[in-house]
């Protein structure tokens, strides 16, 4: 992606601070292995002027909606006090949203998810949205496919997350989905936030949650994992290294991460093949063996099913990008 790439964050009354914050951040935080930035953020709102936000001050946003008829990307941010009522789609919002360019990518955080869905641009499209606001959505959008449990979905060209930190989650991930799992892990490195968070939603459920042992968590089995991630590792490996039944296990693994150990290590096993791939000059078949693969044939398979393309063209468009830093 070319750099100059414009992302817009349209902002409405009650706009919630971090979320404006954050796209600002991490966008802006994007840059070449020269320094030069990979976006350029602007804030807009449908009326330029002051713009109240959640808390006890208002923002002066000078650019109207004119912003989105050129831009690339363009955020929608929350608003607690407008999502979740019969005015979240104002008609001069839907006027706006109608300047949109074809192909432009949208993406919504937490609530922002109801602006989308009213203006009939998450139809038929998996989506999600702050779990205290789930079912609401639900029911207000039967068209729009629900998934409560997931920090973001990504439909291509319209994305959504869930509460504000998920925003973080999402940007990373365009970011990544941008300019590679590098770039990414440099934003997240200078943003003092995790690259990757394992899991989604459930584990942030108010659920009854057995208290904790000296033995009874899984993130050491978590950590033994990720420096083995050569190894077959089994279900059984994992759980007699917790010294768990599988059973247990995978019940607190569940609980704590909010997949499955298996889903959780193919996540790892395909994120550490992308590492490898932008980093270092290891064949494929070497990638494949380093992350637990065993085949090229396995790591093409689920590489692709993860990321939409293959590990060569992966390395071919993000490895020669990053090669002057490394």
């Amino acid at each position: 992606m070319p750099a100059g790439h414009t992302v817009a964050v349209l902002v409405r009354d009650g706009v919630l601070p971090l979320e404006l914050g954050l796209v600002h951040q991490l966008f802006g935080s994007a840059r070449t292995a020269d320094g030069a930035a990979l976006y350029t953020v602007r804030t807009c709102a449908v009326t330029p002027g002051p713009v109240r936000t959640e808390a006890d001050f208002v923002v002066q946003v000078d650019t109207g909606a004119e912003l989105l008829a050129r831009a690339d990307t363009v955020v929608v941010p929350a608003s607690h006090a407008f999502d979740e009522t019969p005015h979240v789609l104002t008609p001069e919002l839907a006027e706006a949203l109608r300047r949109l360019r074809p192909g432009t990518r949208l993406a919504s955080i937490c609530t922002g998810a109801f602006v989308l869905a009213a203006a009939g641009l998450l139809d038929g499209l998996r989506a999600t949205t702050h779990w205290k606001s789930a079912e609401n959505f639900r029911r207000s959008f039967p068209r729009v496919h629900v998934d409560r449990d997931v920090l973001y979905t990504d439909n291509g060209d319209v994305l959504t997350s869930a509460g504000e930190a998920a925003g973080i989650d999402l940007c990373l991930h365009l970011i990544r989905r941008d300019h590679g799992a590098a770039v990414a892990a440099d934003v997240a490195r200078s943003t003092v936030v995790p690259p990757h968070r394992d899991g989604g939603q459930a584990q942030y459920l108010q659920a009854p949650v057995p208290p904790a042992t000296p033995h009874g968590s899984t993130a050491p089995t978590r950590d033994w994992a990720l420096r083995h991630l050569d190894r077959p590792l089994s279900l059984a490996d994992l759980a007699e290294h917790a010294a768990m039944s599988t059973r247990s296990f995978t019940r607190r693994f569940r609980q704590e991460v909010g997949l499955s150990p298996h889903q959780w290590l193919l996540r790892q096993r395909v994120e550490r093949a992308r590492q490898l791939l932008e980093r270092t000059d290891l064949p494929v078949d070497r990638v494949a063996a380093a992350t637990g693969f065993t085949t090229t044939v396995s790591l093409r398979q689920h590489f692709s099913r993860t990321l939409g393309v293959s590990p060569s063209r992966y390395r071919h468009t993000f490895r020669g990008y990053r090669h002057t830093s490394t």
